[in-house]
């Protein structure tokens, strides 16, 4: 009987079926790849169409489109860095932060149908596409997110000293060894005028370490002493109702403010947008975040009381013409040679306070002529103790 080999049968049906294996996931890897490729395409398309949609609401936003705009530019009033004078509109970071969670209706009811009369003043002439409109809402939105662009450098006294050094440098290497300047004394004279100014800069430099007059941060909201203290009159201690009696002035609560908010929910300059600030802390009763403007190093002490409700020293001997301050600013450097010099001019009044009964000696030096006024130095104001215990 004949044997029948099935081998090779076997053989060839397990080489096809491998094969088949093979070429099916060849064939699901292709497509899983030609996948991935189109999503990749997709998703590279749709970056490219936000960053494209971002960039048109930046210009618009700025101003720089549409070509023929007849009203004004959004950044004008709603400006991107901080200015040292007082902006009332909201900046476009506060504006990006109201509207970043919010719907697009209601950045557009906002825009297009503003709610007070000074809105409406500003908004009178503004005209936008709604498409438009939702692409600038998209770049305030990022705005919320990245924040503010930093403002473009400015000349840095870094540089400058760096210069001085590299002309002095110059001057010493050229005396030494290579006799460029046909007069040496040239050379002399400018290795001390830059010498000079570099140690003029570094003692300038240290002075003012921990002094800053001047300094006027961006408050959470916006205040202005001018209108509040000048124009309105209001007493500087019916906010900072503590100075008479506390170490520090304190800071007026939001139920205070909304004495007289409770009516004035609009200003004529400010609008509605900065008011409603301080109705939302109110009702909400979150504390505002006031940015500390008068700062004293931890060793040094101070009172108001002892200042203000004793000695009765007025507030702008220390914090200047506060009437007239749209954006407050430290007046004075604070240094302790400031100090020093007040306490030396500042006189006392010794016959109309009695806390200053007990300094017998001073009485009757005052009776007898000795004196003729009694200054804050000569009750020990400038003794080291006094301020650094």
């Amino acid at each position: 009987m004949r044997k029948v080999n099935l081998l090779p049968d076997l053989q060839l049906r397990l080489k096809t079926l491998i094969s088949l294996i093979f070429f099916s996931i060849f064939l699901i890897s292709g497509n899983s790849l030609l996948a991935n490729i189109s999503d990749e395409e997709d998703n590279s398309a749709s970056e490219h169409q936000i960053h494209e949609d971002l960039q048109r609401g930046e210009r618009f936003f700025k101003g720089l489109l549409p070509k023929d705009r007849k009203f004004e530019t959004c950044v004008s009033c709603h400006t991107l860095h901080e200015s040292d004078s007082l902006n009332w509109n909201p900046s476009a970071m506060d504006i990006a932060l109201k509207y970043s969670g919010k719907d697009f209706t209601d950045f557009q009811s906002a825009v297009m149908e503003p709610n007070g009369k000074k809105m409406e003043a500003s908004h009178k002439d503004f005209k936008i596409e709604v498409e438009d409109l939702k692409k600038v809402k998209m770049y305030l939105d990022q705005l919320a997110v990245t924040g503010p662009p930093p403002p473009g450098p400015t000349i840095n006294m870094i540089i400058i000293f760096v210069l001085l050094g590299l002309l002095m440098t110059f001057s010493v290497l050229d005396l030494i060894f290579f006799h460029k300047i046909k007069y040496r004394f040239i050379s002399v004279i400018i290795l001390l005028i830059t010498l000079g100014i570099q140690v003029y800069m570094i003692a300038e430099a240290a002075i003012g370490l921990g002094r800053s007059p001047g300094y006027a941060p961006n408050q959470p909201i916006k205040f202005s002493h001018k209108i509040h203290a000048g124009d309105n009159r209001i007493d500087c201690k019916y906010c900072h109702h503590l100075a008479e009696y506390s170490k520090s002035a304190g800071i007026p609560a939001m139920e205070l403010c909304m004495n007289c908010h409770v009516l004035v929910r609009e200003g004529s300059h400010s609008g509605k947008f900065e008011i409603a600030k301080v109705v939302e802390a109110n009702e909400t009763k979150k504390p505002v975040e006031w940015i500390r403007l008068h700062n004293l190093p931890d060793h040094v002490f101070f009172s108001h009381a002892q200042h203000v409700g004793i000695a009765k020293v007025d507030c702008k001997k220390c914090h200047g013409a506060v009437q007239e301050m749209g954006i407050m600013k430290q007046s004075s450097d604070l240094s302790m040679g400031w100090c020093i010099n007040c306490h030396r001019q500042t006189k006392v009044n010794f016959k109309d306070n009695a806390y200053y009964d007990k300094y017998l000696k001073l009485h009757e030096d005052l009776k007898s002529g000795k004196l003729d006024t009694v200054r804050a130095v000569n009750i020990g104001a400038n003794d080291c103790m006094r301020c650094h215990y």
